[in-house]
């Protein structure tokens, strides 16, 4: 039987935000699969910031996405061929689905998951990539200890409100950065942090010294720029700076502005790591356990914004850079 397939592909590199003029969006039957691939039908695509990234060609730590190609992108679906022997037609899966109704793709690219359990959507944001982001970033780069201070910032989003809840389950008190008063009211009531600093209406500087009367041991960095200089001047002797992304740059026409306040890690020896989480493939399925158990705890909680229709996913991915989405943004086709 042949589907119709409807596919976002990159037209043209950006430069600055990304228009409509850097995307093309095609109609093509859908590729039967081989020995060995399944054929997926889409639910829910992740929209993450890290697309931004993928679209620039140069190194990285993943290929760029090429001009022609689908947009690269994680996705849940339903199986509706296999011709693989531990995948059936009926399945739900995930994996690297890119931006497209239908996709053909080796059935070892792809986990078995259950929509019994949780909402599918959710294996895109808690139990997927931005999940595993948050707990092995925090834990590893973070080593957060009881009584420390970690501060989040971008903690509304599908990273940032797990980190701080994760930190949270560890015994540490948790400032978050957030944009608006609605996120913060929603970082501080709904995801249990102790306080959240509105940096859209206030004073970062200010509101860390308010909040961090005993410095900061831990920061959990989105955002980079100017809120990564605030930070670096109030943190403690032997803090841990987790790099996980930097939003405020991506979308920069001129060079990236690295931090002024560097000297501030050689005078507290403290440490600054880059984090990516595709480095934690392997150890997935065991994250994924543990913050499935608390989430039935009721100690984590996991909110999605879900928006519709494929062919606007040139509109929906720029709501991540202008702060528009609460929650882990995910596309329904």
């Amino acid at each position: 039987m042949s589907h119709s397939n409807t596919q976002v592909r990159l037209a043209k590199r950006p430069v600055g935000m990304p228009t409509a003029e850097n995307w093309n969006i095609t109609h093509d039957p859908a590729t039967e699969p081989k020995d060995g691939e399944v054929l997926i039908e889409t639910a829910y695509l992740s929209l993450d910031p890290a697309m931004r990234g993928w679209m620039n060609e140069g190194k990285s730590y993943i290929d760029p996405v090429q001009i022609g190609d689908v947009m690269r992108a994680l996705g849940v679906g339903k199986v509706v061929a296999s011709k693989a022997d531990n995948i059936s037609e009926g399945d739900y899966v995930s994996g690297p689905i890119g931006i497209q109704k239908y996709a053909t793709l080796p059935a070892n690219q792809v986990d078995k998951v259950d929509p019994s359990l949780v909402p599918l959507e959710r294996y895109l944001g808690v139990l997927g990539m931005p999940g595993m982001t948050a707990y092995f970033c925090l834990l590893e780069v973070g080593q957060p200890k009881e009584g420390d201070t970690v501060v989040v910032s971008g903690a509304a989003g599908a990273v940032g409100s797990v980190v701080g809840q994760i930190a949270k389950i560890k015994g540490c008190r948790v400032v978050g950065i957030a944009g608006g008063e609605e996120k913060c009211r929603q970082v501080v009531e709904d995801y249990g942090f102790d306080a959240c600093i509105d940096y859209k209406n206030e004073s970062v500087s200010k509101g860390l010294k308010e909040h961090c009367p005993q410095g900061i041991d831990v920061y959990f960095d989105n955002v980079g720029g100017d809120i990564l200089d605030d930070v670096l001047r109030f943190i403690n002797l032997k803090a841990r700076i987790a790099i996980c992304g930097a939003i405020s740059q991506y979308n920069n026409k001129e060079a990236v502005k690295g931090p002024s306040n560097y000297l501030s890690l050689l005078v507290n020896r403290a440490r600054m790591e880059g984090f990516v989480v595709f480095d934690h493939r392997k150890n997935y399925q065991k994250a994924a356990r543990e913050m499935a158990g608390w989430m039935a705890e009721g100690k984590l909680k996991a909110r999605e914004h879900v928006v519709e229709g494929l062919e606007t996913f040139p509109d929906r991915l720029l709501m991540l850079f202008k702060g528009e989405n609460i929650g882990k943004l995910v596309l329904k086709p």
